[in-house]
């Protein structure tokens, strides 16, 4: 799927991805290819990416919210990038 994390500063991820599990006010979900489209708040908490080499970064949220539009396109905005790491 591809994937898009805004701030509402810059752009912090564009990539093919394979997966993104996240809070969201209805509590946590996964999103994988051709999931069904979603509108959703998300809630404080970190957004986990993992990508097409099966290696997972992390993004700390205080909330946003999340599209999943249904041509496999997920963006989310979030209000507030607190760190950014990656994990092998």
């Amino acid at each position: 799927m591809k994937l898009f994390i805004y701030s509402l500063k810059n752009t912090l991820f564009e990539s093919e991805a394979e997966s993104l599990t996240c809070e969201t006010v209805n509590g946590q979900i996964t999103i994988l290819n051709n999931h069904e489209p979603l509108i959703t708040l998300l809630k404080d908490g970190v957004i986990k990416i993992i990508d097409k080499n099966q290696k997972a970064s992390y993004i700390q949220t205080m909330g946003g919210f999340l599209e999943i539009r249904g041509s496999n396109e997920v963006r989310c905005i979030i209000d507030q990038n607190i760190t950014s790491q990656n994990e092998n």
